[in-house]
């Protein structure tokens, strides 16, 4: 088949002539495009790299999320809370439970998987992260893990780092000692009618107790754990203590506050040593709150989820407070009381952008308090001096439960 065809006649010859022009100017045009495009730059194959987060400085924050909306798929989320702004995250899987090293440089996440997804061999296990690349270091499988809400002390830390506690219910109460050198279960101590680990120093901890108490379990330096009890300090069933209360691991202290808003100062330890309880309300000039007796009588309560944090060097104690019946304890503060440790007087009270059902502080001297929107999932940063607004983070997570900051204990 030919390409064109000509008509017999006089300009025959010329038309053929511009066809030939015509025709080479569309082969030159050709040869300009093809060589163009031979110019081009060819892309590069993609590299695969690890990048490197800053040093973490006391403003880097763990913001621990359940998502309880579908559950499974628990987080950590990386903050630098000076900037409101989110560096990384990992996966944290079912009800985790986070600690962060004493130097800050790793962080350690308990979480819970099965084999098929929602069943088959069930697996808990121990993730170590380094907090500069969140690559995982160590991933440690455990003989089991209390598979409960998350709460800050089913998994603690000693003051050196050497030893990681998992508090467990397999069948009974116990916690895995996990040596972080070997990344491997040392030993599993028995703490029958107790539940959670409030570490002392870098040899013992203490876990609260159905009856009152107080179990303290040393760890000798063969290995070999012995318990001692406390006298019965609280009564369960008329004024139960919030397991979230404070404590530091570094000088064994902790501040366990009791529903009707009584704290109890305690040196932990072998002989752990209870003081005289000291009442919230009256320490901000009310009357103290009844207990379970009465039950229906309205006046400000601590509640919450994470409902207080400790800022260590200023002695101050961050308390969530709402109005309520005795049964609140699980309700959100719409205010913070700050107490001096020391004196038992409350010195700052700071209303709330929206009630929050956790609180915490960063450890420096300009230090930042952290609140959320439980319906929301928004994240708020606020000065801890003033209670004013720096950030707000809207939508960080689906069920905010605590943050770790550095040097908390």
């Amino acid at each position: 088949m030919s390409l064109m065809t000509f008509p017999h006649s006089r300009n025959t010859k010329s038309s053929r002539a511009a066809f030939l022009r015509s025709l080479l100017g569309g082969v030159a045009l050709l040869a300009a495009t093809a060589s163009a495009r031979a110019d081009e730059p060819i892309p590069q194959t993609e590299q695969s790299d690890i990048a490197t987060l800053a040093p973490w400085s006391p403003h880097t924050i763990l913001v621990v999320d359940a998502v309880y909306q579908h559950g499974k798929d628990g987080r950590a989320y990386v903050v630098d809370a000076d900037k409101g702004r989110l560096l990384g995250m990992v996966q944290a899987a079912y009800n985790p439970n986070v600690v962060l090293s004493p130097d800050a440089s790793h962080f350690f996440v308990g979480e819970t998987t099965w084999e098929r997804g929602n069943r088959g061999e069930r697996n808990d296990l121990l993730a170590e992260y380094e907090s500069s690349t969140l690559k995982i270091v160590a991933d440690e499988k455990l003989p089991s893990r209390a598979l409960v809400t998350p709460k800050r002390n089913n998994l603690a830390i000693s003051a050196d780092g050497s030893h990681v506690y998992v508090y467990q219910m397999s069948p009974g109460s116990a916690v895995e000692v996990v040596d972080t050198a070997s990344h491997k279960v040392t030993q599993t101590v028995d703490v029958p009618g107790c539940a959670l680990v409030y570490p002392w120093g870098n040899s013992g901890f203490s876990s609260l107790c159905a009856d009152g108490t107080l179990a303290n379990v040393s760890i000798g330096a063969d290995g070999k754990p012995s318990m001692t009890h406390s006298a019965a300090f609280f009564e369960p069933d008329h004024d139960g203590i919030f397991e979230q209360s404070p404590s530091v691991t570094k000088d064994g202290m902790a501040w366990f506050i009791s529903y009707t808003g009584k704290v109890y100062e305690t040196k932990l330890g072998a002989d752990a040593v209870v003081s005289k309880p000291w009442s919230l309300q009256e320490g901000a000039g009310m009357k103290a709150a009844p207990d379970s007796s009465k039950p229906f009588e309205v006046t400000w309560r601590p509640g919450g989820w994470q409902m207080s944090a400790l800022h260590k060097s200023s002695h101050e104690l961050y308390v969530l407070m709402h109005k309520g019946p005795f049964w609140s304890h699980k309700e959100a503060g719409s205010e913070v009381w700050v107490y001096d440790t020391e004196t038992h007087k409350r010195v700052r009270r700071m209303s709330l952008p929206t009630p929050s059902p956790m609180v915490g502080v960063t450890q420096d001297d300009h230090p930042l308090m952290f609140t959320t929107d439980e319906d929301t999932g928004d994240f708020y940063i606020l000065d801890a001096k003033t209670g004013k607004q720096v950030h707000k983070m809207k939508a960080l997570g689906g069920s905010l439960i605590f943050t770790v900051a550095p040097g908390e204990g």
